[in-house]
């Protein structure tokens, strides 16, 4: 059996170039849930502050659910008919990205 000394090492060199991509990989997988999730709480949020504003209750308390939600979210209401609209955005968790929600709810409020 002949030993080949030239390929002594190949494999940890490889893997030393692999690593740093497969966590790169692996950190913008675990970001991109990480938004998606904002995203879906953030809309839930919205929903439920809409409902809030609709059956008259206090706008501060609907700003105190959006914010519970999905640190650094900020809302806004619309009174567009009968309807009562909210919107919020907040940080996505990447530098520069946000999330945003809007949901409506029939109701005047006041």
């Amino acid at each position: 059996m002949t030993r080949r000394w030239g390929d002594r090492g190949s494999v940890t060199a490889e893997f030393a170039i692999a690593l740093p991509a497969v966590v790169v990989v692996l950190a913008l997988g675990v970001t991109a849930l990480s938004a998606g999730s904002r995203q879906v709480r953030l809309q839930d949020a919205v929903a439920d502050a809409a409902r809030l504003i609709a059956r008259a209750d206090d706008e501060s308390r609907a700003q105190d659910v959006v914010a519970a939600a999905v640190a650094g979210a900020g809302m806004s209401v619309e009174r567009p008919a009968d309807l009562v609209c909210v919107a919020a955005t907040a940080p996505a968790g990447l530098p520069g990205l946000t999330v945003s929600a809007r949901s409506c709810a029939l109701g005047g409020g006041r």
